[in-house]
């Protein structure tokens, strides 16, 4: 399937050692290396460990869960950011440089 070939070319080939490229299509980024994934799962297991600790009050609702849950997806933007590349809107690989 020539879609599948196209994103194991596009994340093979990572000479600065992104640990998180470009998605091939639209805007975003997919872990590519290690490290990259390992901060996804780290990000998830978080995740399940906050929706876990949820209670029927609303006020610890949003103290235990949206508020943690938010500074949580600001880190792992800023993490992809910092350890991806440049971030733009493309459609395939011809687009990407």
């Amino acid at each position: 399937m020539k879609i599948t070939e196209d994103h194991i070319d596009c994340f093979e080939d990572n000479p600065r050692g992104y640990w998180f490229k470009r998605k091939l299509y639209g805007r975003g980024w997919m872990p590519t290396r290690l490290h990259g994934w390992a901060v996804i799962i780290i990000f998830i297991i978080i995740t399940v460990f906050l929706i876990s600790r949820i209670s029927e009050s609303l006020e610890v609702l949003v103290k235990e869960l949206l508020v943690p849950f938010f500074l949580l997806t600001l880190g792992l933007i800023y993490v992809s950011y910092a350890k991806g590349e440049k971030l733009r809107w493309h459609w395939g690989r011809r687009n990407l440089d």
